[in-house]
């Protein structure tokens, strides 16, 4: 079993490392002054099991480059096994045909991956579920909420919990961790004008005088999470926290954070941190590197994947 990363999120492969206690694979990521993408990788790989740590995060056609371009190298280097390990998962909200003439990008992403010498692929809280059917190749998808059952139930032990769903699509997410942590469960109905812009409407459910913990796979602009904030705050929320898979943040999304009602932002680190974001007062990481780590030992291992949906983190 070998690692091998690229420039994407570094900190999170060296924490997988730490955690398989399994060195890093020397490898060149590097560009040529046109900004081609160029992996050499520096170690015999022939038979070996190699697992490719690459979220394709911002810049997401940078990334996936790299992750395209190793995949490539491990394939002609005779790799057994190449699974790429990519934690977020880029392009996964064109999940469909929003309208007439438009692409399916998240589809062709997987296309490439799987053309590039992808056997297989392991991810994390994929904004749709249906992504998996995209790849024609075995593909794992973890959840964040083992991790995120962990950290409340250990920070907010003792109080009326209510797990908020910022909208209706993300409900099932929310009653799984409801369910988990025996809590009450409300919905934020909203109406979006245009993309990137929600307008609150109601909530759906009693939050009044309860610690209410928002709960959504990606938050990208950040107006969804405050603008449900102040509802909840308005509906008489005693405090409102947000746990989130994917830290996106783009644009002035940190600093409509830090504005807002919202007490705690806690978000993995699937996507390595900005220095706003490790500066920011109310924004916290907890990382998933344990529980990749364990479900890269069981790939390896030829092991279940599906039974670490029910443990601990660090189990």
């Amino acid at each position: 079993m070998k690692i091998l990363t690229g420039n994407s999120n570094r900190p999170l492969a060296e924490a997988i490392s730490a955690f398989l206690n399994l060195p890093l694979t020397k490898a060149s990521v590097r560009r040529f002054s046109d900004m081609e993408v160029f992996v050499e990788i520096q170690e015999n790989v022939r038979g070996e099991d190699v697992f490719v740590i690459q979220p394709t995060s911002y810049p997401a056609n940078d990334n996936l480059m790299e992750l395209l371009v190793a995949l490539d190298a491990l394939k002609r280097g005779s790799a057994r096994r190449a699974t790429a390990v990519i934690p977020y998962y880029g392009y996964a909200r064109q999940d469909r045909k929003s309208g007439p003439r438009t692409p399916i990008s998240a589809k062709l992403v997987a296309n490439l991956i799987t053309s590039a010498g992808a056997d297989r692929v392991l991810t994390m809280d994929l904004h749709a579920g249906q992504i998996q059917g995209f790849f024609d190749i075995p593909t794992d998808n973890l959840f964040a909420a083992p991790v995120f059952t962990k950290d409340i139930m250990e920070r907010y032990n003792g109080r009326r919990l209510t797990i908020v769903s910022p909208d209706v699509g993300g409900v099932v997410r929310a009653r799984a961790i409801a369910k988990r942590l025996d809590a009450d469960l409300a919905i934020v109905d909203k109406r979006r004008e245009k993309a990137g812009v929600s307008e609150v409407m109601n909530i759906i459910g009693d939050v009044k005088d309860s610690t209410c913990i928002l709960v959504d796979d990606i938050v990208d602009s950040a107006g969804t999470l405050c603008n449900a904030a102040v509802a909840l705050m308005d509906s008489g929320a005693d405090s409102v926290s947000a746990y989130v898979t994917h830290g996106v943040l783009s644009g002035g999304a940190v600093a409509r954070v830090s504005a807002s009602p919202l007490e705690e932002l806690v978000m993995t680190d699937s996507i390595q941190a900005t220095e706003a974001v490790r500066v920011a007062q109310n924004i916290r990481q907890i990382s998933i590197a344990p529980l990749l780590g364990d479900a890269m030992q069981r790939i390896s291992d030829e092991r279940s994947v599906s039974s670490l949906f029910d443990l601990p983190a660090s189990s």
